[in-house]
């Protein structure tokens, strides 16, 4: 791989040197939401009819399902990708449509605070109690779920982003776990600033039990693989 380019720090691209028409992304998961500091890889590969037809996009997701867009083969679901329903400005499109427009709404409207409401049909339930009441377990579901990729990327690092994978955990390491500690303390999943604090939306409670032990059991092994790859924890 040999062409890289960045997009406001969160969303990084690169092609590979025999094969122009593949490229990687990663995008970084955004602060207040499940998937804080997580980072996801997407390949890309141009048709030959591009831009006629939009890119095809595999998520490099382990074997889990950490989001309704995002499935455990690798399919990401998208109106821009022609993947799933949508019209008007939502589908892909020859003249206005971008490589760029693909993955910033990945970031945007799929890595997002609430991804319970990306399941179909559940967004008539935003603002109703019953939305409120699930929204939260499965924030923590996604967040428990985030972790566990991370695990993977800090044992295994894909090809291409070995050395920004290290970096970005040496330099963002600490407010991995420190998010721990303050959903462990009872702040609420998703709702933290970029240095893992608490806002006002965190509202502490006690932790759940099943948190709780989750975050036991997956923590010691975080902390390991961050310290291992330099970070100061």
């Amino acid at each position: 791989m040999n062409f890289s380019r960045t997009y406001a720090d969160t969303i990084y691209v690169r092609a590979f040197e025999d094969r122009m028409d593949l490229l990687r992304a990663v995008i970084v998961g955004p602060s207040g939401t499940p998937y804080q500091d997580g980072l996801f890889f997407f390949d890309l590969q141009l048709p030959l009819s591009y831009p006629a037809a939009p890119p095809q996009v595999y998520y490099h997701s382990f074997g889990l399902r950490l989001n309704p867009y995002l499935y455990a083969s690798g399919t990401v679901c998208l109106s821009l990708l022609n993947t799933f329903g949508g019209d008007g400005t939502e589908v892909w499109s020859p003249v206005t449509s971008t490589l760029l427009q693909v993955l910033v709404s990945i970031q945007g409207l799929v890595l997002n605070n609430q991804p319970y409401y990306n399941e179909a049909g559940y967004e008539d339930l935003v603002g109703t109690p019953e939305g409120r009441r699930n929204a939260l377990p499965y924030n923590v579901k996604a967040y428990l779920l985030t972790l566990r990729a991370m695990l993977h990327l800090l044992r295994r690092q894909l090809q291409g982003f070995e050395e920004f994978m290290k970096d970005h955990f040496r330099q963002r390491g600490r407010f991995v776990l420190r998010a721990c500690e303050a959903y462990l303390q009872g702040c609420i999943v998703g709702t933290l600033t970029s240095d893992a604090s608490p806002t006002e939306e965190s509202n502490e409670r006690p932790c759940s039990p099943g948190l709780r032990l989750a975050l036991t059991n997956v923590v010691p092994s975080l902390m390991e693989a961050i310290r291992e790859v330099g970070a100061e924890v």
